[in-house]
Order: C-alpha cells, then sequence, then structure tokens
C-alpha cells in the first residue's frame, strides 16, 4: 500500500521484548533484528529486554511498560509457539483491552507463502492494551522480519494510506 509523502511522519517509541530461556542479549538475534527495524524505520528505540518464558515474568514487564507514558507500543519476539513453555499470547490476552485478531491471521497468511503449513504453529497475536499496541511475534529472525516487513513496518507509518494504527493512537483510550 502506498506511503503519502505529503503526510509527516511521526516516530513511534517502541519497546523491544525478547521472551527466552536461553538467550542473552549477546545471542538476541531476533531482537537484534528487530531493534534495527524499528530505529531503521526512524522509530525510538525505548526500551529492551529479555525475560524468561514464565507468564507471570511477561505480564510483568509489559505492565510496567504500558504504565509508562514514553512507551507507545512493544513489540515481543519469542514464546508463541505451541510447547509448554510458550506463554506470550496468553501473558498477551492477560493484558488485553481490545484483542485484534487480523494481525495474527495476517501474519499466519504471510508466513504460509514461505513455510508452508508449519504457520500453524505460530501464536503471533496483538492488542491494545490501556492505550498501548503489543505486538507478539515468533522467535525466529526470519519471522521478525515477516511480522516488521510485511505488516508491522507500514502499520507504525503514520504515511501510510488509507489508515494505520499511528493516527489512531490518540483515540485509543476514548470511551
Amino acid at each position: 500500500m502506498p506511503i503519502d509523502a505529503s503526510r509527516a511522519f511521526v516516530p513511534v517509541r517502541i519497546a523491544v521484548l525478547t521472551v527466552s530461556d536461553t538467550r542473552g542479549l549477546a545471542e538476541d538475534r531476533s531482537g537484534d533484528t528487530l531493534v534495527a527495524r524499528v530505529e531503521g524505520a526512524g522509530h525510538a528505540l525505548a526500551d529492551r529486554a529479555i525475560v524468561r518464558d514464565d507468564i507471570d515474568t511477561i505480564v510483568a514487564r509489559l505492565n510496567q511498560w504500558i504504565d509508562d507514558a514514553a512507551i507507545d507500543c512493544i513489540i515481543t519476539t519469542g514464546g508463541t509457539g505451541v510447547t509448554g513453555r510458550d506463554v506470550t499470547p496468553e501473558a498477551v490476552e492477560r493484558i488485553a483491552t481490545k484483542l485484534i485478531p487480523g494481525f495474527g491471521e495476517l501474519f499466519r497468511w504471510q508466513s504460509y507463502a514461505k513455510i508452508g503449513t508449519s504457520t500453524i504453529q505460530s501464536r503471533a497475536t496483538a492488542c491494545v492494551a490501556r492505550g498501548t499496541y503489543v505486538f507478539a511475534l515468533p522467535g525466529s529472525t526470519g519471522a521478525v522480519k515477516d511480522g516488521w516487513d510485511g505488516i508491522l513496518a507500514e502499520q507504525l507509518d503514520s504515511r501510510h494510506r488509507p489508515c494505520n494504527f499511528v493516527e489512531l493512537m490518540p483515540r485509543l483510550l476514548e470511551r
């Protein structure tokens, strides 16, 4: 979809959360990939962290960032599979004000073109939580690239037409 060059670019303040029991910052290639894309697009990296695959730990970090007025959006990577330790979607559901089901649907549709039926193992999801966007991507670098390049790069660009998530940000807390 087109970018309207007559519109002003509005940088989004994005926090990146890696969910993993095995990675530290030195091994966090998917987090590095996501940070590079966020900053390369002109957005601000508001914070970055790695937490273990524990629902209460994930929820606590998400709530901390949701309550921080300096963060507009959170993107997680990891913990979206179907194993017993994969609990990121459940954490997102706990903090969600409104789910955005189309995000996961679109992610899997795009992923299907690349990895076929293996995409069914992804539980990528998204929500609005008390006025903050939260997007949960799988933990592979390929999935991060697919989620950012195929969806988030456009939807987090205020110039994207016909509509985008950024233009809705001032209205997320409306009643």
